[in-house]
Order: structure tokens, then C-alpha cells, then sequence
């Protein structure tokens, strides 16, 4: 007898009158085969007595299109006479006995990839962690020590509203959290962001009076890092990070701890929305409008929008915070699903620095128009008399765009033959670099002109801080930008220069702010252009203390520059909203977009059967930054279609899109589509 008889005759023993059946989603990147599958569960993994006991939740291993794959349990069911004469396969292999997917979770992620458009292993590929067996045994060696029953401390709910006295309805969202109950909110902060975590602690700690479970969600690992420490005094309990930054044995550890209960209290970037918290009572979501949260892999759910669609059915108080508000918070505002959390105008005079946006009267009475303006200087020299100084760049590097100082095209790479990538100036190099193949170009010369002289067009933060460093000789000039970047300054006088999102926060606060080149920070492509420039603004001005002043300088976009001076993101993302309405924009509508090969992307469209009052735009040529790379003759090919709904007919239209992806990949037809629901990129 062979080893494949004797393999085959021991799995027909195992199957021998098996009388539970397992639905698998198995992980397969075809939407068509996504839904459940029956498989059989051998004796020797369903008995009671059996430490491997298949159960929903589980990791398993089975036989799919004749190779073995990951699957995930979602149900186990007795066999019933329905299932007499079906030919199934057994389970190959329980993968751990430990359910890593709860019921809710579970449930969440079928919901995220029916709006998304997404198969389920999609979404829990990123939603639930992969297994790490050592991490794995660790947690439940510590579960075992405490009875398998974790402590749940429950500590006095705060005595003092601290900032949330200052916040109409704030005093009231810690009374209803401590009560047990599930607000929704949406908070227009006021201060520094030290103050914004306070008060999250707070909140958190009236939740933890409630014996409920606490999930705080930010923007990237430098909040992280900032928050845990800030909740783990006001709690006193453990506090887990969700980061996949952290590495796979961390992140798994930290997951087990979070869904055991040994941690109630959980910190983390977009993934951690996921986090499978038992009787989770509040989640607070940091700077909901930061494009990060966007999740970069199919079917790209928004983790702000995934935790709306979590709140409701676990009964969890959500409370959506930041500076500038977001048009995505705001339209949870007026459809009434969340309620305004903000500050009367005088306390908003009170705790807001003095902004004023410089004009080219103000220029034209004080010198010559530049970069860096008298007004600018002066700005500079009077703040670092009183603490540190705080200039936003909105490039990075140090000259990342050259053009020819005659014709003023963009300067293109001559050094490598084909190559057509821009020339920049760096801090080290003696010539112009190209930015795509990373040679130096010492004798360029421009093919429209001939000329050989450079312009600079854009200046970065690295140039711009050698600039001020010239100019204020004996000041210390501190360079900040991704991924050298500087988390926290003192008090002493000193000139930060930073990039939106890498801004350090200073001991007291700076003494005055600078936004520079309000022109290019205020022309950000897309259809949240000017709501990402306005909330890069207001995250920096936030640094910077009550009455001291902030100036923008340059010109740019007068709405915006106005919004900021007011002090008033509520209003500004109101009058966005409402003409986002008018337009039909997301996110009043539900919107998909289709970008691919022109011959896919109409074949998919033949294949959707739009619901009623639904629109098709397109297709028309996509964005140079959606189109392929490699071919030739792709990027030509590329292009883009749209179709919108209703709101009222949002799951409908992600259905048919769905249906239509899903009849393609059933037919193996050629072209690969990506679709998209509710593009920032139109």
C-alpha cells in the first residue's frame, strides 16, 4: 500500500459518520466564492472531551480547488436531512481551538464588505491579526492564573469635568457614560492636544465606572505613544496598544489580551477599530478627518465609518474628536445620528491664539513681496523672546522642485537616458538629484530653451530652516518632517520648521505659529483638498498658546484663511457640506468608482443593473495617479467610471457593483477593475 492509499483510507476512517457540519469562509481573493462552505468536522476535533474543538471563531485549515487554504469557522450545525447525499470534505486541520472571532466582529466585517465591495477574508485579513502560537499560549497561561475570570476594576467615576465643563453638553456625555449608556457625539475641541488627552481620560474613566470596556483609535504610533501613558495613570489598569508597527508577536499578544478581557482599555491606529473588546462602552475616534484612516488594502474601508456601523449594534457610545471639524462628523451632525460637542464663541475667543492673515497690502507696506515677508520676521523675532516658535512648511526636503530658470518648465533628468523623473536639490548633494532614479545631473540643460540655470520652485522645510537659521543666527533651528521627526521641544526660545503632521508639541505651547506658503497648502488635489488644508492648519495653530499670534502668510484660498481667523471649523465644514449636497458629492451620497483598462471597465458596467435613482458618470480618462505602471500603452487605456446613489439606495447600488464584480470573476473574464466606494479622489 502507498502513502497516498494509507493518507486517503485514515481520512475516510476520520470521516466515518460524522454528525457536525462546519461553514467555512475560506480565503480566496475570487468574490464570486465568497460565502460560506460546508465541511465535515472529523470525530477526533468535535468530541467535548477534545481540546481541539472546532467552534465559530476558529482558524482552520481545509481542501478548497484542490489545495489546502486558510479558513475561518463562521457557524457549526448538526447534520440535518438535508445534507443526506452531499459528497463534503472534512476540516484538514484545526489551526488553534482558541476563537479569535467574535460574534460581533464577525458580523462587522460581513457588513464593512458589502459596503466596500469586498469579500470577507478581505476584511478580516486585516481585522483580525495573523495567529502567533507563542503570544498565543502566553495569554492563555495568564487567563489560566486568574481563573479564566480577568479582574474588571471599576474605578470612581472623575469628581471634576476638567475641560469638558467648557463644552456644551460635555458634562452630560460623562454623566450618560458613567450611567452606562451609548451617546454619539461629534467634539470641536479647544486647546492643546495635551488637553484634548485629559479629556479623553476622563471620558474614558466614566466609562470604566460603567464596567465598560474603552477603545481609543488615532491617527499613527505617535499618538499611540502619547495616549497610553496619559490613560494608564488616570485609570491605573492595564492598557494595550494596537499597532501594527509593533510586530507580529505584540500585536498578536496585545489582540488575546484585548479579547480575553485580560485588558480593557485599548489604544491604536485605524486597524484597532477592530479591536474585539468585551462589553466595549465608549470609543473615541482622534482627528477623524486625518486620510490615514483610510485603509490601503482592498476593499479600503474607512475606520471612522466602520466604527459608526460598530456603534450601533454592540451599543457603544462613539464620540468623534478633533480641532478643525470634519465634513464626515458634520454629516453625522445634521442627519442627527450624532450631537454637536462644542464651545460658545466667547469661550472660543478665550482659548484660541490670535490668527491674521497676512494680505499684500500688509506685504506692500513693509517691503518687497517674498517668501518669507517683514511681517513674518517680525512675527518671529517677537516670539522667540517669549518661548519657541512654531513655522509650517508644507513641502518636505529641501528643494523638491526645480524648473528652468528661463522657460520655467519642470526640469527633467538628463543624466540617464530614458529616465524622465524631476531634478530637486538636497541638503548634501553639490547638483541637482533625480527623484526617480537618483543620479546627478551636473550639466543639465533644459530641452525646451536650452538654458542651463535652475529655479527653485518649491522650497522645503530643510531649506527653509537653514533660511532662518541665517537670519536668527544665535537661535536654535529645529528641522521636523517625516521620518526625522522631532515629537517634543521645551520651553527655551527656538524656531521649530515642520511639515503638516510632524509638528512637535512644546512644553507651554509656542509663542507664535507661522503657516507658510498658504498658496500651495491650500491647493491639495482631490475632493477633500481644501478640508485636509484647513485641518492641517488647525491642528498647528492648536499648538500654539491663547492670545499669542499665528499668521498666514502668502495669500491662498480667502475662505479658508477666513475660516481659521474666525476660529470656526463647525461653520466651514456646515457651508462644505452643503455644497456637497448640491452636487451630489460624497458624503450625501453613496459614490463607487471603477478605474481600469477601458474594455474591463465597460464590460463591468454592462454586467451592473443600477437601482432607481441611481447615476452613471463616465468612464473618461483616470488621474495620471490611478493609472498603471510598466506598460506603455496602459496608461493610455486607463480609465475611470462613476456611479452614485441616493444615500436610501447606498447598499442597493454596492450590491449591484458587487453583483457585476462577481459575475466577471466567475467568468475569468480578462481586466482587473479596482473599485472604490466614496473616493477622496474624484
Amino acid at each position: 500500500m502507498t502513502d497516498e492509499q494509507g493518507s486517503a483510507r485514515a481520512e475516510g476512517s476520520r470521516v466515518a459518520e460524522p454528525t457536525r457540519i462546519a461553514e467555512v469562509a475560506v480565503d480566496t481573493p475570487l468574490l464570486h466564492l465568497d460565502r460560506p462552505f460546508d465541511y465535515l468536522v472529523p470525530r477526533d476535533l468535535a468530541g467535548a472531551e477534545s481540546p481541539d474543538q472546532v467552534a465559530a471563531g476558529t482558524r482552520v485549515k481545509v481542501r478548497f480547488a484542490g489545495r489546502d487554504r486558510d479558513g475561518w469557522v463562521l457557524r457549526v450545525r448538526e447534520r440535518s436531512d438535508d445534507d443526506a447525499g452531499r459528497t463534503l470534505h472534512p476540516l484538514r486541520r484545526l489551526v488553534s481551538p482558541v476563537v479569535t472571532l467574535t460574534p460581533e466582529i464577525a458580523a462587522l466585517a460581513r457588513s464593512v464588505a458589502d459596503r466596500y465591495v469586498g469579500s470577507l477574508t478581505d476584511v478580516l485579513r486585516f481585522a483580525v491579526p495573523p495567529r502567533h502560537a507563542r503570544a498565543e499560549a502566553g495569554v492563555l497561561t495568564a487567563l489560566e492564573k486568574v481563573g479564566g475570570s480577568p479582574p474588571n476594576p471599576r474605578p470612581e467615576p472623575p469628581a471634576d469635568p476638567g475641560g469638558w465643563a467648557r463644552i456644551h453638553g460635555g458634562e452630560a456625555l460623562l454623566r450618560r457614560l458613567a450611567a452606562g449608556e451609548a451617546p454619539r457625539a461629534a467634539w470641536t475641541h479647544l486647546g492643546s492636544p495635551g488637553s484634548a488627552r485629559s479629556m479623553i481620560a476622563l471620558a474614558a474613566r466614566a466609562t470604566r465606572a460603567a464596567g465598560r470596556s474603552v477603545l481609543v483609535v488615532v491617527p499613527d504610533v505617535h499618538d499611540v505613544d502619547r495616549m497610553v501613558p496619559v490613560l494608564s495613570e488616570a485609570l491605573g489598569e492595564e492598557v494595550v496598544r494596537l499597532v501594527a508597527s509593533d510586530g507580529p508577536s505584540v500585536r498578536a499578544r496585545a489582540h488575546l489580551r484585548a479579547l480575553t478581557g485580560l485588558a480593557r482599555v485599548a489604544v491604536g491606529t485605524r486597524s484597532a477599530a477592530w479591536a474585539p473588546l468585551p462589553g466595549l462602552g465608549l470609543v473615541v475616534c482622534w482627528d477623524d478627518g486625518d486620510d490615514s484612516y483610510t485603509e490601503q488594502r482592498a476593499p479600503y474601508p474607512f475606520a471612522p465609518q466602520v466604527l459608526a456601523m460598530r456603534a450601533e449594534p454592540e451599543r457603544t457610545a462613539l464620540v468623534y474628536g478633533s480641532v478643525g471639524r470634519s465634513v464626515w462628523s458634520q454629516h453625522l451632525v445634521a442627519t442627527g445620528w450624532a450631537a454637536p460637542l462644542r464651545a460658545d464663541r466667547p469661550t472660543v475667543r478665550a482659548l484660541t491664539p490670535r490668527v491674521r492673515a497676512l494680505d499684500e497690502e500688509d506685504v506692500a507696506r513693509t517691503g518687497a513681496p517674498a517668501r518669507v515677508s517683514t511681517p513674518v520676521w517680525r512675527a518671529i523675532g517677537d516670539g522667540i523672546e517669549h518661548g519657541p516658535v512654531l513655522v509650517q512648511s508644507p513641502r518636505a526636503g529641501y528643494v523638491p522642485h526645480l524648473v528652468c530658470g528661463q522657460c520655467r518648465e519642470v526640469a527633467r533628468c538628463t543624466a540617464t537616458p530614458g529616465c524622465t523623473g524631476a531634478l530637486a536639490f538636497t541638503d548634501t548633494a553639490p547638483h541637482p538629484v533625480c527623484v526617480v532614479c537618483g543620479e546627478l545631473s551636473p550639466h543639465w540643460q533644459c530641452g525646451e530653451c536650452g538654458s542651463t540655470r535652475l529655479r527653485a520652485m518649491r522650497v522645503g522645510v530643510r531649506r527653509t530652516a537653514e533660511e532662518l537659521g541665517r537670519a536668527f543666527p544665535r537661535i536654535l533651528v529645529t528641522a521636523s518632517e517625516a521620518p526625522n521627526r522631532t515629537l517634543e521641544v521645551d520651553r527655551r526660545p527656538r524656531i521649530v520648521v515642520a511639515t503638516p503632521g510632524a509638528e512637535p508639541e512644546a512644553e507651554d505651547g509656542y509663542a507664535a505659529g507661522i503657516l507658510l506658503d498658504a498658496p500651495l497648502a491650500t491647493s491639495l488635489p482631490g475632493l477633500t483638498g481644501g478640508e485636509e488644508a484647513l485641518r492641517r492648519w488647525f491642528n498647528a495653530a492648536s499648538l500654539v498658546r491663547a492670545d499669542r499670534p499665528v499668521l498666514i502668510a502668502g495669500g491662498g484660498d480667502v475662505r479658508l484663511a477666513q475660516t481659521l481667523v474666525r476660529w470656526d471649523p463647525d461653520g466651514e465644514a456646515d457651508r462644505e457640506l452643503a455644497e456637497r449636497r448640491e452636487l451630489r458629492f460624497p458624503p450625501t451620497v453613496r459614490a463607487i468608482t471603477l478605474t481600469g483598462p477601458l474594455p474591463a471597465v465597460t464590460d463591468l458596467l454592462m454586467e451592473i443593473d443600477l437601482p432607481a435613482g441611481a447615476e452613471l458618470l463616465g468612464p473618461f480618462p483616470a488621474p495620471l495617479a490611478a493609472r498603471g505602471r510598466g506598460d506603455d500603452d496602459a496608461p493610455e487605456e486607463t480609465v475611470r467610471a462613476l456611479v452614485r446613489a441616493p444615500l436610501a439606495q447606498g447598499p442597493a447600488l454596492s450590491a449591484a457593483v458587487r453583483t457585476g464584480v462577481s459575475v466577471r470573476s466567475a467568468h475569468k473574464r480578462e481586466g482587473s477593475v479596482r473599485v472604490v466606494v466614496d473616493p477622496k479622489d474624484w
